[in-house]
C-alpha cells in the first residue's frame, strides 16, 4: 500500500504514524545491534527514517529525540592479529590487470627478477573471492587457540567459542604443523542451506503467539554473507553449532614458519584438514589468470555460494615478501571483481550532504530495488559536474549499479521514460545545514561549505569520524545518537564524550541503565588509543589512515608531532622540511596539517582530548637486529641492484623511516649513479653517505 502524502497528513494522522514508525524503528535497532540478527535491510531502514524526518520536518511539534542504538549485549572481546589482516585492491577491468602486472614488473631492476614477473612469464594463483566473513585462526602446536574476525585489520573479536562449532575448521591440525600460525579464510554459507536457514527462522517466527509477532516483520537475513556474519557474532554458541557454516582456507598470518609458494601452501592445507576451494588454479601470465577469471565468471551462477570476483595473488612468497604492502594493501596481490550488476528505478529525490571537510556531496534516493541481492534505497551522484554531465532530474528513471558489488551509484538516465515537467538540477551555492557560503576552488570538482566548524553537519561528521571503527572505534554511538548529542549540547567536541555521565543520558528516550552502563564502558575502554589512531580520528582533510600511520612513525609522540605542526608554519623551518621530506607527504598535505593547527578552535580541541585520552608512542613493528631500526634514510639516484620502490619497501620493512630529501635527522643517505644535489647536501650535514654495495652489506643483502 502507498503511503499517504506528507503535506496531506492531518496533525493526528501525523502523530499516529510517527508513534508506529517509532516503534518499527526501535524493533530494527533491537534485532541488528543486539540480537545481531536484522530482520530489516538497511534501504527499508532508511526507508521508514526518511519517512519519519519527513512528517517531523512538516509537524516539528511532534519531533522527539531518537534513542542511540543499543550496545550489542555482551560485546566480543577484543583480539590483536599477529599480523594485520589488510584488504585488496580492485580491478574492474581487463586494463587494471595489465596495470597490475605492470607494476609488479616496474618493481623489480634486476634481469633474473624481471624475467620471472614479465607480462607473460608471472605465475599467479588464482581463485574465486569468497563473499563471507574472514576469519583468522591461531594455532599453537597444531591446536586452534583463537579465532577472531577481520575487524579493523589490526584488532578483530574474538568468536573461538564459536568458531570451534563449524565442523570444517580442525580443532587440531593433521600431520606436521609449525609450532605457531595464523590461518585465514572465509566464512560462508551456501545458497541452498541459506534459503534453509531463512525459512526455518520463518516457521520458528510463525510459531509463536500473535502477541509476540510485530506485524510485517521477519528474522530472516538479507543474503547468504549476512548470514554467515550473523551466525558466527551470536552470542550463544549453540546458535552458531546450528547454522550451517562452512570455511575455505586461503592465507597466513604470522608464523614461525612461513611456505615458499602460495600454491605449495594449498597443498599444506589441505594435508592439515582445511578446505581450499576446488577452482583455486595456479596459472601463468596475464592471459592465464584472464582465462580462469573468465572460466569462474562462467561457473559464477550455477555454484553453490556467493562470489564477487577472482583473487590474483603471486605464487612465490619471497617476491611476495619484497614487493610488500603501500598502504593497507599488498602489492603482491589483486581481487578482479565481476562487472556490478544493474537495475532500473525511480529517482524520487536530490538531496546534498555535507561532510567533515565541508564537501558538498549529492546523494539520489530512490524507490528501493534490488539489486545482486542487496535492496538499494540510496546511490552516489559523485558531485555536480556529473549530474550534469549525466543531466539527472528528479522523477527520472534511472541505471543503477553497485561498483564492485558494493557502492550503489547512478549510472545513466532512460530519458525515454522522462517526465515531461522534470526540471534540471540546481547545485545549491550556499551550505543547506547552516546557510555559509559553498564554494568551489578552481580546478576542483568538490564545492564546499566554508562554514567550518561554525556549520553543524561538519562538526558532526568529524565526531562520527571520531568515534568510528578505524578511529576510536567508540561501540554503541552511531550517526543518530551523535546528532542527538550534539543538538542537545552534551558533546560538541571530543572531549565530551570522555566527560559523559550516566546522569546525563538517564532521562533520555530509549536509554536504559543495561545501554547506558554498556555506553560508558566502550568510552571508558579507549582512554588509551594508538597514536596513529589519534591522529586519524581528528579528520585533518587528506590525513587517511596511512598518512596517520606515517606522522605517527616518524614524531613518535603526540608532543612531538604537535610541536612540529605549529613550527611548521614557517616555509622556512627545519621542521617544514622536516614534513615535506617524509616519503608520500609532499607540500599539499603539509599545507592541510598547518592549517588545521593554524586555526585556534582546532588547537583547543586536540588540548582538550589530551586531558581526557593518552595517545601511545608509535612502537614500530619489531625488526629483530634490524641495523636500521628506527633510523631515518633517503635514497637518491639511480640503484643497479633493486628499484626505488623496493629499495624504500625494504627498508621500511625493517623498521626504517623513509624520507625524501636530506636533513639534519637524516642517519644514512643511499646513493645510486647521476646522485645529485643530495649527495652535496648529506656531505655538507655530515649524513653518512653508503653506496648501493655498502646498503647491502648493512642490510644483510
Amino acid at each position: 500500500m502507498k503511503a499517504a502524502d506528507v503535506t496531506k497528513l492531518t496533525k493526528a494522522q501525523a502523530a499516529k504514524e510517527l508513534e508506529k514508525l517509532r516503534a518499527e524503528m526501535a524493533a530494527a535497532d533491537e534485532a541488528y545491534h543486539v540480537k545481531d540478527a536484522p530482520e530489516i535491510t538497511d534501504a527499508e531502514y532508511d526507508a521508514l527514517r526518511r519517512r519519519l524526518e519527513s512528517i517531523e520536518a512538516r509537524f516539528p511539534e511532534l519531533a522527539e529525540a531518537r534513542p542511540v542504538a543499543p550496545a550489542p549485549a555482551g560485546a566480543f572481546a577484543k583480539v590483536a592479529h599477529g599480523r594485520p589482516m589488510l584488504s585488496l585492491d580492485n580491478a574492474f577491468y581487463q586494463e587494471d590487470v595489465e596495470r597490475f602486472a605492470q607494476s609488479v614488473r616496474n618493481f623489480f631492476v634486476r634481469p633474473e627478477d624481471v624475467a620471472r614477473v614479465e607480462r607473460d612469464a608471472i605465475r599467479l594463483v588464482a581463485e574465486p573471492k569468497i563473499d563471507g566473513l574472514s576469519c583468522s585462526l591461531t594455532y599453537e602446536k597444531g591446536v586452534l587457540v583463537k579465532a577472531a574476525t577481520r575487524g579493523d585489520g589490526a584488532i578483530g573479536e574474538d568468536v573461538t567459542q564459536n568458531v570451534r562449532t563449524i565442523a570444517e575448521i580442525p580443532q587440531k591440525l593433521k600431520g606436521k604443523a609449525p609450532e605457531r600460525i595464523e590461518i585465514r579464510g572465509e566464512v560462508y554459507m551456501t545458497k541452498p542451506e541459506f534459503l534453509k536457514l531463512n525459512e526455518k527462522l520463518e516457521a520458528e517466527f510463525l510459531a509463536l503467539p500473535p502477541e509476540k509477532q510485530t506485524k510485517n516483520r521477519r528474522r530472516q537475513f538479507a543474503n547468504p554473507r549476512n548470514a554467515a556474519a550473523g551466525s558466527v557474532r551470536q552470542l550463544d554458541p549453540e546458535i552458531t553449532r546450528s547454522r550451517p557454516l562452512r570455511f575455505f582456507a586461503y592465507a597466513w598470518g604470522a608464523a614461525s614458519a612461513e611456505p615458499e609458494s602460495q600454491w605449495e601452501f594449498y597443498d599444506r592445507l589441505k594435508d592439515w584438514g582445511f578446505k581450499v576451494n576446488p577452482l583455486a588454479r595456479l596459472v601463468t601470465g596475464v592471459d592465464g589468470a584472464l582465462k580462469r577469471y573468465a572460466a569462474i565468471a562462467e561457473q559464477r551462477a550455477d555454484l553453490a555460494y556467493d562470489i564477487d570476483g577472482v583473487v590474483y595473488k603471486i605464487d612465490e612468497v619471497s617476491l611476495q615478501a619484497r614487493l610488500g604492502f603501500v598502504g593497507r594493501t599488498p602489492r603482491w596481490a589483486i581481487a578482479h571483481k565481476f562487472p556490478a550488476e544493474q537495475a532500473r528505478t525511480l529517482l524520487e529525490s536530490i538531496e546534498i550532504q555535507v561532510g567533515r571537510t565541508g564537501a558538498l556531496t549529492p546523494v539520489a534516493y530512490l524507490k528501493p530495488v534490488n539489486v545482486g541481492g542487496v535492496l538499494v534505497a540510496r546511490a552516489t551522484l559523485h558531485n555536480e559536474d556529473e549530474i550534469q554531465r549525466k543531466d539527472v532530474r528528479v522523477g527520472d528513471t534511472v541505471v543503477i549499479q553497485r561498483a564492485g558489488d558494493v557502492i550503489p551509484q547512478v549510472v545513466s538516465v532512460v530519458l525515454d521514460e522522462r517526465p515531461k515537467n522534470a526540471k534540471p538540477f540546481r547545485f545549491p551555492e550556499t551550505c543547506p545545514e547552516c546557510g555559509s557560503a559553498a564554494v568551489r576552488a578552481e580546478g576542483e570538482v568538490v564545492r564546499r561549505c566554508t562554514g567550518g566548524l561554525v556549520c553543524p553537519a561538519q562538526a558532526v561528521e568529524r565526531l562520527r569520524l571520531f568515534v568510528s571503527r578505524d578511529a576510536f572505534d567508540i561501540e554503541g554511538l552511531g550517526e543518530k545518537s551523535i546528532i542527538e548529542f550534539f543538538k542537545d549540547g552534551l558533546v560538541k567536541m571530543p572531549g565530551d564524550l570522555f566527560r559523559l555521565k550516566a546522569g546525563d543520558l538517564k532521562d533520555r528516550e530509549g536509554w536504559k541503565e543495561k545501554s547506558i552502563q554498556n555506553l560508558l564502558a566502550a568510552i571508558e575502554a579507549r582512554r588509551t588509543i594508538a597514536l596513529d589512531r589519534f591522529i586519524f580520528a581528528l579528520g585533518i582533510r587528506q590525513v587517511g589512515q596511512a598518512t596517520a600511520k606515517l606522522l605517527a612513525k616518524n614524531y613518535g609522540t603526540l608532543e612531538n608531532w604537535k610541536a612540529a605542526m605549529v613550527a611548521a608554519s614557517d616555509p622556512e623551518s627545519e621542521a617544514y622540511a622536516t614534513l615535506t621530506a617524509i616519503d608520500q607527504i609532499g607540500p599539499s598535505v603539509a599545507e592541510d596539517l598547518i592549517a588545521f593547527f593554524a586555526e585556534e578552535h582546532n588547537r583547543t580541541v586536540v588540548d582538550d582530548l589530551t586531558h581526557e585520552v593518552t595517545a601511545e608512542a608509535f612502537v614500530a613493528p619489531s625488526a629483530t637486529g634490524s641495523p636500521i631500526a628506527d633510523k631515518t634514510v633517503v635514497f637518491t639516484g639511480t640503484l643497479e641492484k633493486m628499484t626505488r620502490n623496493e629499495a624504500k619497501a625494504r627498508a621500511e620493512a625493517l623498521g626504517a623511516k623513509v624520507a625524501g630529501s636530506v636533513s639534519k635527522r637524516t642517519d644514512y643517505l643511499i646513493v645510486g649513479s647521476d646522485a645529485g644535489s643530495k649527495a652535496d647536501k648529506a656531505r655538507a650535514l655530515g649524513v653518512a653517505t653508503l653506496s648501493e654495495d655498502e646498503w647491502l652489506a648493512l642490510i644483510g643483502g
